[in-house]
């Protein structure tokens, strides 16, 4: 069975949740607002189901629910410091120091270290595609994957993100993992007792499995072989090496409050179009958008929004069991 919340009131329940579980009120509502914002995107994997293992982590002290993140950097180039707090609230700060710097300087970047797990990386650079920029994001997560060639997951599933702003509609966002599928899909079958596609992973004797559990336990596979673990071979340098960082197999698991603090990275780039293509830039996007239409395909992202005006309009359904354990949080 499942309960009807509006967003509001998921918000409002998560943040006391996490207050009451050694978090400030200014980090738990970012937060908060971070994982209602998954939740009605569609994202549930880094949605509500993340509330308990994030207020689990807070009281054992893998995350710091107190910590204030720290900006320093000059000329184009930021750098912030998570503080092993939770990553939303450095999110937070680097975007907040982006917008005026990217439109100053016309390119602007964040490194972002001793962080935790960003949700749904789309949703950050959406926010600066709504402020008229181009943007980047990549974040790096505890091993999941091999090398291309190798046996032991040393990888993270290494989201990366773009979005790119369209006159008159939501910006274009583009947001995935580098695993053939995000690794919270298969803790969510895992979780249901749910067999996963053949194809998605490995178990730890490199053989292909539908049971979740073994996936877990073994590796991922990467989009497209050789070049999904390229990809997240890059991801690694920008997260671990440049925003400096663990890698992910340095890194502790998100899901539990075993092991010390992840310490894990988010790289940001964004690009003020009005240095480059200027004015042209929004007729060419709409020309894009266009040519799109033309073919009968959909722009990424497309379902996304859909499901968040369903969400603004009708409300979050959670289940009932979930949502017993964030009241039992929040009381």
């Amino acid at each position: 069975m499942n309960v009807t919340l509006s967003l509001a009131e998921a918000e409002a329940l998560v943040t006391r949740a996490l207050t009451a579980s050694r978090t400030s009120p200014g980090n738990a509502r970012i937060t908060a607002r971070a994982l209602v914002a998954a939740e009605a995107d569609g994202q549930t994997g880094h949605g509500l189901t993340r509330v308990p293992s994030y207020a689990e982590q807070a009281r054992a002290g893998k995350v710091d629910g107190f910590a204030v993140p720290r900006i320093t950097g000059t000329g184009a180039a930021r750098r912030v410091d998570a503080g092993t707090g939770f990553a939303y609230p450095a999110i937070e700060t680097a975007l907040e120091a982006l917008v005026p710097l990217t439109r100053e300087m016309g390119v602007a970047s964040a490194g972002i270290f001793a962080s935790h797990h960003c949700g749904q990386a789309g949703r950050h650079v959406e926010r600066l595609a709504e402020n008229g920029l181009v943007a980047f994001a990549y974040a790096n997560t505890p091993h999941a994957m091999a090398f291309h060639g190798g046996t032991r997951s040393r990888l993270g599933t290494d989201p990366l993100a773009f979005a790119a702003p369209i006159a008159g509609r939501a910006p274009l966002v583009i947001d995935m993992a580098l695993s053939v599928v995000a690794r919270s899909r298969i803790v969510a079958a895992k979780a249901k007792s749910e067999p996963i596609p053949s194809g998605w992973a490995v178990d730890d004797h490199g053989q292909p499995t539908t049971d979740a559990g073994k996936a877990l336990a073994g590796t991922l596979l990467p989009i497209g072989g050789a070049k999904g673990s390229a990809l997240a071979l890059i991801v690694e340098i920008l997260c671990g090496a440049l925003a400096g960082s663990q890698f992910g197999w340095e890194a502790s698991g998100f899901m539990d409050a075993k092991g010390g603090p992840p310490k894990l990275g988010q790289f940001l780039i964004a690009l003020d179009p009005a240095h480059f293509a200027g004015a042209g830039f929004a007729s060419r996007m709409t020309e894009l958008v266009e040519a799109i239409a033309s073919d009968g395909a959909r722009l990424p992202g497309d379902r996304r929004l859909a499901s968040r005006e369903r969400a603004a309009s009708e409300g979050l359904s959670i289940a009932e069991n979930l949502i017993a354990q964030i009241q039992a949080l929040a009381n």
